[in-house]
């Protein structure tokens, strides 16, 4: 065999590197080595492959799928050995072919690269290299460095023949060039011309390939992002340097960049896969920065960037921003931009990047999409956005009136609306914003009339564009215009409302109240409205009943279709019920529309899943259910607050295609009415409201695993205040947590209370942003506040309420003084709910005992413990005793005062309650004479004065059942006052009393406290009643001696009933009923009290009777009532006479009302002997005292009245005419008390009466003062004093109802013969005609309703047979001009017929 066969048998079979190896193992002949060594060199000389060899050198690199530098490991022969051989080759056959052995070798590694380029059969679109080929690339080109070190390479020379050779740069070529430090990318983009024409495609394919699924994937990805993170920071570094502002190259660089983002920009417009773009603006942060790249090229680049995407494409004007605006909000922005946003903001503060995009808006023309949707993505993600956008609006404004620029107004507005679309979380409403910036006279606008003309051409320039809610809130809160001025914002809101028509929401859209403050005027908010006002007055507003005659399209197509809503109805009518049918029966409703609304009810009451369009395509609660989720997710990832407050923007847009009910309302309510009583519905909105609360139930716990409250972030309260955006939504939370408080406490576990009382705190905490709930039924006098109205549904009645309640206001005060320790000492309190931790005063010392110490030892125990209590007693005892929890009493609105811990009280049943009866004396004991009596007045106590303490008690129990409340909340608490701590209440008042009288005049300051009570100019009469009739029982309650003043006169004791008959007068008289008699309790307790105060006296009986002379006088109710109950008075009188005096018989004035009930008796009697006597021995008695022991004989039966007329003729004596005169008024008392009680039999026989008496008394004109004014009324002016006002005031309606019952011939003589007559007739006739004009009916009788015709016919007729002489000059000039206005014809007839005839026509002008 010959050599060279040899050789190729050996080349084939094993290595150069084998073979060598080999024969440096075997131990060779000394004599043989210069032999060996020639063959060798032989054989190299044949074996001429360079590329082979350098393969071969490269199977000696460590193979790793990941290319990494490091020392080559030996395997048989060292790596630096074999690259030494093949630079000895190399230059060897350089010498041989006469080039340069740095071109030999890099067409060497050119050849080796285009082979492994070759070799990865990914196709023509592939974009990367595979594990195999970025391996032996790696290989190739350490091995390459290798070389470049030994002075036998160039990597630049590689570069260019590279470049010239290949069609498509490979990208990873160039980072593996870069990373191993042949070439840097900063010196390809500085040498290469062309770079510019394929880099930046070449980016744009990298970043949208994706690997094939077979492949690698994390590994592919992982080179994908550092490939372009190097280039990006190459780019950005040498686009952005100072150092290289002017140059090529860094133009170049720029230019590459900015095709990258329009690209991405591009990819947002067309909606396309934004998978590729994604990536890229994922590269863009803060971690560019680093050998390439400083942070002011990185602020430079990020400049220009945001100013390329504020200014791309600006085909839209400004008209058109005006009107697409609201979609393009941070929610409805594509999320690539909004990323895209928040990478290039990163760098900067909140007022850099204002003050940039304030510089744009002036020198450049803008994508009004891009600038809107940058700022909604600045304010959603930086909590300081706010305060600077304010600062920017007040500087744009302010230069747009200086110099009047439109483009500085256009711009103000348009950033303001869009901050107001992002919610009240983020920024304030457009209403707000605008009432504030030109709603009053400081505004700019007000500075001059060129201001004011300035301001309202722009709006008007904007009207063809302006969406309609704007229109409204313009028309609905004007700028302030001086009055002078007021025609040019007529023109305004005339062309406004021109075009709310024109886009078919007419001026009938914005409702009937436009006056209220932030109403917005919808339909809904007007029926709300009109339903508060009936329910208050009981009538149809004014306001609706014009509207069905003047505004009737509104009313039919918007009102109607509101207030008919169809909802499961209750059983008891509410007010809008009640509302309805006060409409219906005006004939306000067409009857089919009722009849629709009937049935549509009916429906609903049926059906038990309800159904609510959405105008979503996914499931929207599938959907809320994955963004809660995510946000559950986030509060785990620290520096995260960006993040949070998109995804909660999400949230809310969300949610506002749940709750749809203001998706474009720009004017919120202030008040939102919650039907507590009603079932929340639909069940689409119970689920979405049971989720959110679920959601922050566990979100709260998640975050107290690892953190206190003090040391979370602001997550709860950003999540409460997206909340507090949608009304509706409100509504809904606010509707369950009332539920869950108050009928499902005691199945909610110790996790549902901390997260629920949490959100409570949260809500109240957002009282800036939020709305008053009014409660429907009314449990609160007025709207009140989130937090006071979620807080009402906590009673404390039972045990079990109590223990809820505890332990809810334990957790929720912990958590907010926990919360609250992380805050500025002025905003701790915020985080504490006055209502939950007034709760705890007064269940702590009532649930525990030992609490009730006066002055607790506060402890400053660390906060985590208060935190981590096990039980809710201990974490109440540790509450209680903390230093942070007492110092929150040093302020006023966190005390609980005497008079809200009796409300509580009150309240508690006693059957039901924890404490049993001895406990709860000492407990209540305890709280009035120890707590609250020496405590300083303004810290809610007494100050040591007992009659405060005894108003206190006072007030409390006449609150519980009287006060200024609807019929609605006085039967709510009639009915939970049942069974209630009212008895222990009135036994601490009587020991109270008792403790008074010792010392103090109780009688003056028992009646002050009642006129107090009564006096009140709001009272209502039904509320007055109720005081009233809440006092009599007090009264009954106490000692009756207290009610009579005993003084001291020169030393000798004398009664005094002045302020007893004061008191009857103006109180106990205006609401007795039926009137003219007060019961028989309150006479009896009076007279006790009288005889029980004279035994204080020296002479009881003459005090008695001088007392009983002063009543009769002075109180003739008391005087009425007494001679009503007599026979049933007398015996309890005469024994309490004979215990205190030892006498037997009653004093004589008292003995007088028996010898009064005997003579009546006599009198009606059926024997005439008998009555006869008795009329001749009438007893020396007031007449009043007589005319009603005859009033009550003649009610038995049996009696002959006819026979007692005769009897008492009024002729015969004055005495008898006054006590005719005076029974005449008691009959018409009870006539006028039966028609306003609608009793008809008791009417008739009234009415005989009356009129038997009158044709008795018709020849004497006594009986006319009855009806005459109280000053007019003589001797019989104490009848005033007998009835109520309101009978009083219905008297003419008596006068005429008699009259109608006699015979025209009697009205005739009485006409003829008495000139007074006629007098008291007009009087009385215009008096009625009054009556019925203001409203006041009294009965449905058709006799009734026909009063009035018949009294004007009677009164004409008796005009027209009086003579002239019946009225003087003054009389008829008097009755003329009251006629006047009223009744012309009566005032005519007057005239015509009793005018005088003037004797000198010509001098009749004087």
């Amino acid at each position: 065999m010959s050599v060279n066969a040899s050789c190729q048998s050996v080349c084939q079979e094993r290595t150069v590197s084998s073979l060598l190896a080999g024969r440096v193992v075997k131990r060779p002949k000394l004599d043989d080595g210069r032999r060996l060594q020639d063959t060798a060199i032989q054989l190299l000389q044949q074996q001429q492959n360079l590329s082979g060899l350098l393969r071969e050198v490269e199977t000696l690199k460590p193979h790793s799928s990941v290319c990494v530098q490091g020392a080559a490991a030996s395997e048989g022969v060292s790596s630096a050995a074999a690259a030494s051989l093949l630079v000895s080759e190399l230059r060897r056959q350089a010498e041989q072919l006469g080039v340069p052995v740095v071109a030999l070798s890099v067409t060497t590694a050119l050849q080796r690269l285009k082979e492994i380029l070759a070799g990865g059969g990914g196709g023509p679109r592939r974009e990367l290299l595979t594990s195999s080929q970025r391996v032996q690339l790696c290989v190739l080109l350490e091995s390459s460095k290798e070389l470049m070190s030994q002075g036998v390479f160039c990597p630049k020379l590689l570069w260019q023949e590279y470049r010239a050779d290949q069609r498509q740069i490979s990208l990873e070529v160039l980072y593996h060039l870069h990373s191993h430090g042949l070439l840097s990318l900063t010196f390809i983009l500085q040498s290469d011309d062309g770079v510019g024409l394929w880099l930046a495609l070449r980016l744009k394919a990298l970043c949208s390939w994706t690997p094939p699924p077979q492949e690698e994937e994390e590994e592919t990805k992982h080179v994908q992002r550092r490939v372009l993170s190097l280039l990006l920071r190459v780019l950005v570094g040498s686009g952005f340097e100072s150092s290289c502002e002017a140059s090529s190259s860094s133009l170049l660089c720029r230019s590459v960049l900015d095709d990258a983002l329009f690209c991405i920009l591009d990819t947002v417009d067309k909606k396309s896969d934004t998978a590729g773009a994604e990536l890229w603006v994922q590269l863009l942060d803060a971690s560019l920065c680093g050998a390439s790249a400083s942070p002011e090229a990185l602020q430079r680049c990020f400049t220009h960037s945001l100013t390329q995407t504020l200014t791309y494409k600006p085909r839209l004007t400004v008209s058109d921003a005006v009107r697409l605006q609201n979609q393009w909000t941070f929610a409805k922005a594509s999320r690539l931009l909004t990323l895209l946003f928040r990478k290039l903001s990163v760098v900067f503060s909140a007022e850099l990047l204002l003050r940039h995009l304030q510089q744009v808006l002036e020198t450049h023309e803008v994508n009004w999409k891009h600038v809107l949707c940058f700022l909604s993505t600045l304010l959603v993600y930086n909590p300081d956005a706010e305060s600077n956008l304010r600062e920017l609006l007040t500087s744009l404004l302010t230069s747009a009136f200086e110099g009047y620029d439109l483009e500085h107004m256009v711009t103000a507005f348009l950033l303001a609306r869009q901050g107001a679309l992002e919610g009240r979380a983020i920024f304030s409403s457009y209403t707000d914003w605008f009432k504030m910036s030109f709603g009053g006279s400081s505004g700019l606008h007000a500075a001059s009339k060129k201001s004011l003309v300035f301001l309202l051409k722009f709006l008007s320039d904007l009207v063809p564009f302006e969406p309609p809610q704007y229109l409204k809130v313009h028309i609905l809160h004007p700028p302030f215009i001086p009055t002078k001025h007021r025609s040019l914002l007529m023109e305004y809101v005339s062309l406004a409302k021109t075009r709310l028509t024109d886009l078919k929401e007419s001026v009938e859209d914005m409702g009937l109240y436009e006056d209220v403050s932030g109403a917005g005027g919808t339909s809904a908010q007007d029926v709300e409205k009109a339903v508060s006002l009936f329910e208050n007055t009981g009538r149809i507003s004014t306001t609706v009943m014009e509207a069905s005659i003047f505004r009737r399209p509104y009313f039919l197509t918007r009102f109607l279709p509101a207030l008919l809503t169809p909802r499961v109805l209750p059983v008891k009518p509410d007010a809008r019920m009640s509302l309805i049918q006060a409409l219906r029966k005006a004939d306000k409703i067409p009857a089919a529309q009722y009849s629709s609304y009937v049935e549509s009810c009916h429906k609903h009451t049926r059906q038990d899943e309800r159904v609510v369009c959405l105008d979503a395509g996914d499931d929207p609660v599938e959907v809320l259910r994955l963004q809660l989720h995510g946000f559950r997710e986030l509060l785990d990832v620290e520096g995260n607050d960006g993040e949070m407050m998109a995804q909660l923007s999400r949230v809310s847009h969300t949610l506002s295609v749940i709750f749809p009910g203001r998706a474009d309302d720009v004017t919120e309510p202030t008040v939102i009415t919650v039907h507590v009583d009603s079932p929340l519905s639909p069940e689409l909105h119970v689920t979405v409201v049971n989720m959110i609360l679920r959601h922050f139930c566990q979100c709260l716990l998640d975050a107290s695993r690892t953190n206190p409250p003090n040391k979370q972030n602001q997550w709860a309260s950003r999540f409460v205040a997206v909340l507090l955006g949608n009304t509706q939504l409100l509504s809904g939370l606010i509707h369950r947590l009332w539920d869950l408080f108050h009928n499902q406490g005691s199945s909610l576990s110790s996790a549902h209370l901390l997260g629920l009382g949490a959100f409570v705190i949260h809500l109240h905490a957002s009282t800036t942003h939020s709305h008053l709930i009014l409660l429907a039924p009314p449990r609160l006098p007025k709207p009140a506040p989130v937090a006071e109205a979620v807080c009402s549904a906590l009673v404390c009645s039972t045990h079990s309420d109590m223990l809820f309640c505890v332990r809810l206001c334990v957790a929720a005060v912990c958590y907010g003084i926990c919360r609250g320790e992380s805050m500025p000492p002025q905003q701790r309190e915020v985080y504490v709910f006055s209502g939950f931790y007034k709760k705890l005063l007064y269940l702590i010392p009532r649930l525990l005992p030992e609490a009730r110490r006066t002055t607790p030892v506060a402890t400053e125990e660390n906060l985590t413990r208060l935190w981590s209590g096990s039980t809710w007693r201990r974490t109440a005892w540790r509450l209680w005793t903390h230093a942070a929890f007492h110092q929150l009493h040093n302020s006023q609105r966190y005390q609980l005062l005497l008079s809200e811990w009796l409300n509580h009280e009150l309240r508690v049943q006693r059957s039901q309650d924890v404490l049993s009866d001895p406990e709860r004396q000492e407990y209540q004991q305890w709280a009035c004479l120890e707590l609250y009596w020496p405590r300083p007045e303004e810290q809610g106590g007494c100050g040591g004065d007992v009659k405060v303490l005894c108003s206190r008690l006072l007030d409390a129990v006449m609150d519980q059942s009287s006060g200024d409340v609807t019929v609605e909340m006085l039967h709510h608490r009639s009915q939970t006052a049942r069974g209630t701590c009212l008895p222990d209440i009135m036994s601490r008042l009587q020991e109270v009393v008792c403790e008074m009288e010792v010392t103090d005049n109780v009688c003056d300051f028992l009646f002050e406290f009642v006129s107090r009570r009564c006096c009140s100019p709001a009272d209502s009469p039904l509320s007055l009643q109720h005081t009233l009739s809440t006092w009599n029982r007090v009264l009954l309650a106490l000692p009756p001696l207290l009610f009579i003043k005993v003084k001291d006169e020169g030393g000798r004791k004398t009664l005094d009933c002045t302020t007893l008959i004061q008191h009857i007068n103006q109180h106990q008289r205006t609401t007795c009923s039926p009137a003219g008699s007060l019961s028989f309790h309150l006479t009896a307790h009076f007279l006790r009290g009288v005889l029980r105060a004279s035994a204080c006296c020296e002479s009881p009986t003459e005090e008695v009777n001088k007392a009983w002379c002063q009543i009769s006088v002075q109180c003739p109710l008391l005087l009425t009532s007494t001679v009503l109950w007599w026979e049933c008075l007398s015996l309890q009188l005469s024994s309490l006479w004979s215990r205190v005096c030892d006498e037997d018989s009653l004093p004589q004035q008292l003995q007088l009302i028996t010898d009064c009930h005997c003579w009546a008796n006599s009198v009606v009697s059926s024997s005439e002997a008998a009555a006869a006597a008795a009329a001749a021995a009438t007893p020396a008695a007031p007449a009043l005292m007589l005319a009603s022991s005859l009033h009550h004989s003649c009610r038995r039966p049996g009696h002959n009245f006819s026979a007692a007329l005769n009897l008492l003729r009024p002729e015969r004596s004055a005495q008898h005419r006054q006590v005719l005169v005076f029974l005449l008024f008691l009959c018409v008392n009870e006539y006028l008390s039966a028609v306003l009680c609608s009793q008809e039999t008791n009417v008739d026989k009234c009415l005989r009466l009356c009129s038997r008496l009158v044709s008795v008394l018709v020849d004497t004109p006594d009986w006319l003062l009855l009806f005459k004014s109280s000053a007019e009324q003589g001797v019989y002016q104490s009848v005033t004093m007998v009835t109520t006002d309101q009978v009083t005031r219905l008297m003419p309606w008596a006068f005429y109802s008699v009259l109608q019952q006699q015979s025209s011939e009697l009205q005739l003589r009485a006409a003829v013969k008495y000139p007074g007559f006629l007098q008291t007739s007009v009087l009385c006739y215009v008096s009625l005609l009054q009556l019925f004009l203001d409203g006041h009916t009294l009965t449905a009788r058709s006799c009734d309703q026909q009063i009035l015709s018949r009294a004007k016919s009677s009164l004409l007729t008796v005009i027209s047979l009086s003579p002239p002489a019946a009225l003087s000059s003054g009389q008829l000039r008097h009755l003329e001009s009251q006629c006047s206005d009223l009744d012309p014809e009566v005032a005519a007839a007057l005239s015509a017929h009793l005018s005088v005839p003037s004797l000198s026509p010509e001098m009749d002008f004087l």
